[in-house]
């Protein structure tokens, strides 16, 4: 049986006698244990950890309750090993992340607990908990699998959909700081091609706006026809974004409880290897995720720039500063956006289209899942300093349109903002206040703001 009484990938062909087959699998999780970079945050790898005690328990994997009871004990006690990102191809699984894990396991390696870190023995003796000695096949059970970069991919959808509202409520503050017009979200204009996200946003948009008193100033005699791309196609970008998440919610949430061990052991004991351990499913879904909100980062740098651009920002102060040329205002607050924006078109070239031959070439189609994983995050991180950089400009060319008084959602993100962060009189040091509003974003303080769901 692969991996059980032979070798790995090119070594399958090695048959290793019954006395050897517990040496085996310790020596398998000690040999793939050779990831580099940096750490993966804890909460990648309690979600990795919850993903893995999932599938074992599924009870394809020919493994004992025991190795799920540790990992749920581990958890539980809030203690985790350190896992580098970097070293998995996404096939066969994540062997390297899932190895370091399973050192822990075993009792070897180390652990954490909040800011300490310790040898993984002991770490286990203090909450109460044992290593596992491996049987046959548990080893392999341990570290074959997609649940590394399926752990990445949750998390990050739970917070691209987050910072899918936090896009309209910037945009909207933007539209009307820049004395847009709000007749491109008509419902009409939406039900007419059909499309749902499409029709999603220009909902939320409409309830975002409504009420506004900025809009009624230039309802009439206003020489605008309509607005630029940035603005009014709002809809015609957030919408199709909103449409690929709901294919990613899709794909990723299918893996979640997808048995990716190989070989899988079935109940008539029959065991068959197979390629379930192929990260493409969610290596696209990643790329796909990383594409999408490069989208919406473009979109909002391009309504930053028209909030700073003397000649493009409908009367607004240069740069935004009530003293320009003797101060410089959020002209450098645009020129990080651009950086970001330019960085996140970088990393929206997908990952899973590379292939590099490994194991001997018994390996020799690879979807760079991890990779993918790794540019969908700093994608995703990009955006929420994008998105603060927005609504700090935003909420700087309301403070110029008063004493009239925008749209009811835009009224609240923008005491929201200056909850945080101070009108720009003269010039001050904005990173500070580009990084207080990018955690308000992480945390989706802005999120909820509006009635559409």
């Amino acid at each position: 049986v692969y991996g059980v009484t032979t070798g790995f990938g090119k070594l399958s062909e090695v048959a290793i006698p019954r006395e050897k087959l517990a040496e085996l699998q310790v020596n398998l999780v000690r040999s793939h244990a050779s990831g580099v970079g940096d750490r993966l945050p804890e909460r990648e790898v309690r979600a990795m950890m919850l993903l893995r005690a999932n599938v074992i328990a599924k009870g394809y994997s020919g493994a004992r309750p025991e190795l799920v009871d540790l990992l749920l004990q581990m958890l539980n006690a809030d203690v985790y090993p350190p896992i580098p990102e970097q070293g998995s191809v996404g096939a066969s699984g994540d062997l390297a992340p899932l190895a370091h894990l399973g050192l822990a396991l075993i009792g070897e390696g180390t652990l954490l607990k909040g800011d300490r870190e310790t040898d993984a023995a002991t770490m286990l003796k203090e909450i109460g908990a044992k290593a596992v000695k491996l049987g046959p096949k548990e080893g392999i059970t341990l570290i074959n699998g997609t649940q590394t970069h399926t752990a990445i991919a949750l998390i990050a959808l739970v917070q691209a959909r987050a910072l899918w509202r936090t896009a309209h409520v910037a945009g909207a503050m933007s539209l009307e700081a820049l004395m847009g017009t709000p007749v491109a979200f008509d419902e009409r204009i939406h039900d007419a091609r059909g499309q749902k996200g499409q029709s999603r946003s220009a909902a939320l948009l409409r309830d975002l706006l409504a009420g506004s008193e900025i809009r009624e100033s230039h309802r009439h005699g206003d020489p605008r026809v309509q607005d630029p791309y940035a603005l009014r196609c709002m809809p015609q970008v957030h919408g199709p974004v909103l449409d690929a998440l709901d294919w990613i919610d899709d794909a990723v949430s299918r893996e979640l409880n997808a048995a990716t061990d190989n070989p899988l052991v079935f109940e008539n004991g029959e065991t068959l290897s197979g390629g379930n351990f192929h990260g493409l499913t969610v290596a696209m879904a990643l790329d796909f995720l990383a594409i999408v909100l490069t989208h919406m980062a473009t979109m909002a740098e391009r309504r930053i720039d028209r909030l700073v651009h003397p000649d493009l920002n409908q009367g607004l102060p240069p740069f935004l500063s009530p003293n320009a040329g003797l101060n410089s205002g959020f002209m450098m607050a645009q020129v990080t956006a651009a950086a970001l924006a330019s960085e996140c078109k970088v990393l929206s070239h997908p990952a899973s289209v590379d292939t590099i031959p490994t194991d001997g070439s018994k390996e020799d189609v690879v979807p760079m899942a991890m990779g993918a994983a790794w540019k969908a995050r700093r994608v995703l991180r990009n955006l929420e300093n994008i998105l603060a950089i927005e609504l700090m400009c935003g909420a700087q060319g309301i403070d110029f349109r008063a004493p009239l008084r925008p749209g009811r959602g835009v009224r609240t993100a923008h005491e929201r903002v200056r909850d945080i962060v101070p009108r720009l009189e003269n010039d001050r040091v904005l990173s500070a206040d580009i990084a207080a509003l990018r955690t308000a974003v992480s945390e989706e303080r802005f999120a909820d703001i509006g009635t559409v769901t």
